[in-house]
């Protein structure tokens, strides 16, 4: 069973939790991990107007659209012909969509942009406008036919080689990983959060489990061989339900994990508790 873990987005943040667990009593350690993020995206290009009229029924294009509108309307309302504005008083990062559409107002020539600032020439036509919009490719399932027939569409693939940074809880007390959980919380993306909730509730229930069980099976192969025939282990929550499966490597691990804890001694076909 994997070890629990956080993922936090810093080597500073991935330090000061593992202090925090630490200075509450929670077993953990850091681990620093280099992987490849890839992402698949679907592109379509055409002017505002030749996308609009192609969009209806596929939802992703016509939200995008909509908002695209709105973004566009809103820009042009606090920025008037021959206005210099910098790039930080027209839209921050977040707004994915001023910014492809600030893409579109310079190649229009509708905006030049003049020693750091940019000036708007002219108000043009929304519908005038040529864009390039990308979805992930998971937003397109079931609607990738009609973008076919419909768009002029392209692929890209961004791969991207980034250094990620975790800390691992090695416990299986359910006080002890709920007190992870409330302390990681600040830290930790939301994500991984969600995912520690969950494996730290299977991994406590399982751990429980088997040490009840050990005080009737003191040989492991029988200890084995009664959690096999337990398995799914189910734990009823109050609107959801969590199976816990496995399979008998991964309770030898198990095992392992919690003599490392100082919960049991297993030697040859024994066990202690």
């Amino acid at each position: 069973m994997r070890t629990l873990r956080f993922e936090v987005l810093s080597k500073e943040d991935m330090n000061t939790l593992s202090r925090e667990l630490s200075r509450a009593g929670v077993m953990n350690r850091t681990k620093e991990e280099v992987r490849p993020d890839v992402a698949h995206y679907t592109i379509i290009s055409g002017t505002y107007a030749e996308l609009l009229e192609r969009a209806e029924g596929i939802e992703p294009v016509a939200e995008s659209l909509e908002e695209l509108k709105a973004a566009f309307d809103d820009l042009l309302s606090y920025w008037k012909p021959s206005a210099e504005k910098r790039v930080e008083e027209l839209f921050d990062e977040s707004e994915h969509g001023k910014f492809m559409l600030m893409m579109a107002l310079l190649e229009s020539g509708a905006v030049v942009e003049n020693d750091g600032k940019l000036i708007l020439r002219e108000v043009p036509s929304l519908d005038s406008l040529r864009l390039e919009l990308r979805f992930p490719i998971e937003e397109m399932e079931g609607y990738l036919e009609a973008v076919e027939e419909r768009f002029n569409v392209g692929m890209i693939t961004e791969f991207t080689l980034a250094k990620h940074y975790y800390v691992e809880v090695m416990e299986v007390d359910r006080e002890l990983i709920e007190s992870a959980l409330r302390i990681a919380e600040d830290r930790a993306t939301e994500e991984s959060i969600v995912d520690a909730m969950f494996e730290g509730i299977a991994r406590s229930v399982l751990a429980d489990t088997i040490l009840e069980m050990a005080w009737e099976h003191r040989k492991k192969n029988e200890l084995l061989e009664a959690l096999m025939e337990r398995e799914p282990i189910v734990v009823d929550g109050k609107n959801e339900r969590i199976n816990v499966y496995f399979d008998e490597d991964s309770i030898e691990d198990f095992l392992k994990e919690l003599q490392t804890l100082g919960y049991i001694k297993v030697k040859g076909n024994r066990i202690w508790l």
